[in-house]
């Protein structure tokens, strides 16, 4: 008896999955509104706050340092294993791999190269705006520092804004951005914000950022996410410029590739055998049928083909051959016929 097979868990969600149309009648593409400026320049605003206050050695600087006597990881040891493996999540290379995998799956199966474009244009302009940040601050971090009270700056250091922190933000708030539906986007954006939130106090934790670092971080990645509707028109060119490309390349190589050889014309005409000379009999001449020769192709000699579909041996008419095989005997006597020579005696 023939059993079905039992779906598994996998099974059942790539089943989902493709019931999910391939190529979308429409894709949201989020505008530069009026709501999503006020963010931008109030978060602009925020980050500008927070590099003035640590320039001008604030309040800010003094909780920095009284979080760093505070000394997390000796305070709670027991979670310093997990939180190893979960800063993780901040690493570019890691996420940015995990990232670009689930978008070129996306990018696939909706025929359209915008996700990985709008993940290249974040982490472009993140490794911009952040090292730049990095290389002109130049703080130093909290096991580099020197002179207790201070706030660290320009002594060549590469530790404000948290580059863990401001890349958690974006490589996941990239999935809320690209998402496809308002709720789908609600809920990635808590995730990635649950995400972000958990690796800059991580960093805290481990003493490898400072806390002003984490909040500064967080600013930076929120101005990438804002700002990306302004860079849509230029990933909108640079999609239709790849499939332009794309389209080019395949026209050259039809244009490159052999031309396929013509077809065989009709097969010559066998006359039977015995004839003169292989021709038709006498009276009944007809014209030879000769194979065309294409253009493209080098002449080469007439061969004779069968003049009809090939048949089995049990089918064939027997035919006899005209002759003998043998070479001519000038001293043999054919059998059935009579001697020319004279009998003795006779």
């Amino acid at each position: 008896m023939r059993t079905e097979r039992k779906l598994t868990r996998l099974d059942r969600v790539f089943a989902r999955l493709d019931r999910e149309p391939e190529r979308p009648a429409h894709i949201d593409v989020p505008r530069m509104s009026r709501h999503r400026v006020v963010l931008f320049a109030s978060t602009l605003a925020f980050y500008v706050a927070i590099v003035w206050a640590i320039v001008i050695t604030s309040w800010l600087v003094r909780f920095d340092w009284q979080v760093m006597f505070f000394r997390p990881y000796q305070q709670w040891p027991e979670i310093h294993a997990f939180l190893d493996y979960y800063v993780v999540l901040g690493q570019r290379g890691p996420t940015a791999v995990m990232i670009a995998a689930w978008l070129g799956w996306r990018s696939w199966r909706q025929h359209t190269l915008r996700p990985l474009l709008v993940l290249g244009a974040s982490l472009l302009l993140l490794n911009i705006t952040v090292g730049a940040a990095k290389l002109i601050m130049g703080r130093l971090g909290p096991h580099y520092a020197t002179s207790v009270g201070s706030n660290e700056m320009w002594l060549g250091g590469d530790i404000f804004p948290s580059g863990h922190t401001a890349n958690a933000v974006v490589t996941w708030g990239i999935l809320a951005y690209l998402a496809s539906t308002p709720r789908a986007r609600r809920w990635l954006s808590a995730v990635s914000a649950v995400v972000s939130l958990g690796v800059g106090l991580t960093t805290v934790y481990l003493g490898t950022h400072w806390l002003s670092d984490v909040v500064l971080g967080w600013a930076a990645g929120l101005l990438i996410l804002l700002g990306l509707p302004w860079c849509e028109p230029l990933i909108a060119r640079a999609e239709t410029g790849l499939f332009d490309l794309r389209d080019a390349w395949r026209n050259r190589r039809r244009r490159t590739a052999p031309a396929p050889a013509a077809p065989v014309g009709a097969p010559a005409a066998l006359s039977p055998l015995g004839s003169p000379a292989g021709g038709s009999p006498a009276g009944d001449e007809e014209p030879a049928v000769r194979e065309p020769v294409a253009a493209s192709r080098p002449p080469r000699p007439q061969g004779y083909l069968a003049p009809g579909p090939h048949l089995a041996r049990s089918e064939r008419t027997p035919v006899t051959p005209v002759g003998s095989r043998r070479p001519p005997q000038s001293d043999r006597v054919t059998r059935g016929t009579t001697s020319a020579r004279p009998l003795a005696g006779g």
